[in-house]
């Protein structure tokens, strides 16, 4: 009877083994890789213009409002979902592949975009196999902040609080250890807009990041939203004469310090846009963990431009992009000049 039992439970395991066996997914890279996982796999790093399941590109510019209506009072209510997942793989430099964590199947998680005033109801759901939550940095009750509810996975939990103050925060897990569950990737951008509104810009939200490959507290790899080197290959087009704003985050885990610098200009620098007047021009701002801010300038001449750390080693790394100013204007003049 016991050997029946003991064959049945090994027939059982084997059988258990082969249906995980058999869900392994295999992928062959641009890079020439061939990697195999049980994890979902987010479309790797492609230069060429391939359509990429995360794109910096259109990260940039991609604002998240929700679902909006009205509540009986007037009030403006914004709906979000943010699903938590602990089992993707990305290849977040060819051929060095990372296991992230994501808010809805990306790192950084959506830019949530709001108004001062609005009340905001974040419909959670953890999809991982480990606790996650969310916690936003601004004002909120305590039961709201992300911190002691831990959600289990599979499990679900509702965040409603009223925006504010107007700036740009972020938002993250709290899980302990935090730095674990930051610096794979459980983070995103949520910038909350005065009600007066601010001037018209090309606007674009830059979160810088990094990833330890190795796992020796020590980061190998740095980022503008993520690819290193990114906009170094694929500069950020910008028109002459036209105010750019950037939501700057810092969310780098294991260094102290990160830092912005911007080329061939000066700009107004925010901190943390919960002001109207700038605190500084500069041509460089230093930030710690978790520091953010709003950089504001436009170029008087075209060409590239360099923008990145100021930190050798982070740009050295992969913190590094450029700014390709355009001038449009001249362009539409020679148009209806030439008649093309």
């Amino acid at each position: 009877m016991i050997a029946l039992i003991i064959g049945l439970s090994m027939i059982v395991v084997f059988s258990t083994l082969s249906e995980v066996e058999l869900e392994q997914k295999t992928l062959v890279t641009p890079s020439g890789a061939l990697i195999q996982t049980t994890g979902e796999i987010i479309n790797p790093i492609d230069y060429s213009g391939e359509p990429l399941d995360f794109d910096p590109d259109s990260f940039l510019r991609d604002f998240n409002y929700g679902k909006v209506s009205q509540l009986s009072d007037g009030t403006t209510l914004r709906e979000f979902t943010l699903i938590a997942e602990d089992d993707k793989i990305m290849e977040i430099s060819p051929g060095v592949f990372f296991n992230v964590w994501t808010y809805n199947g990306a790192t950084p998680g959506p830019t949530i975009r709001v108004t001062e005033g609005d009340l905001i109801r974040v419909k959670f759901i953890n999809n991982g196999e480990k606790s996650h939550t969310v916690h936003f940095h601004g004002t909120h009750p305590a039961e709201m902040d992300g911190v002691f509810e831990n959600v289990g996975p599979g499990g679900k939990f509702t965040y409603e609080f009223v925006a504010g103050p107007a700036g740009v925060h972020l938002y993250h897990c709290h899980v302990a250890p935090v730095e674990e569950h930051v610096s794979r990737g459980l983070y995103g951008a949520f910038i909350i807009d005065p009600k007066e509104g601010r001037e018209p810009a090309d606007e674009m939200v830059m979160i810088l990041n990094g990833f330890d490959t190795d796992f020796d507290t020590e980061n190998n790899f740095y980022a503008v939203n993520t690819i290193p080197f990114y906009h170094l290959y694929k500069p950020i087009e910008i028109d002459l004469h036209k105010l750019v704003r950037l939501y700057v985050i810092n969310i780098l885990e294991f260094d102290p310090i990160n830092n912005f610098h911007l080329h061939g200009n000066m700009f107004n620098y925010y901190p943390i846009g919960t002001q109207s007047e700038p605190s500084s021009f500069t041509d460089i701002v230093t930030l710690s963990q978790g520091d953010r801010g709003i950089i504001e300038f436009e170029y008087k001449y075209p060409g590239k431009y360099l923008f990145h750390a100021h930190k050798v080693e982070f740009s050295e790394k992969g913190w590094v992009g450029i700014f390709l100013v355009k001038d449009n204007q001249e362009k539409n003049i020679q148009e209806i000049k030439y008649g093309t």
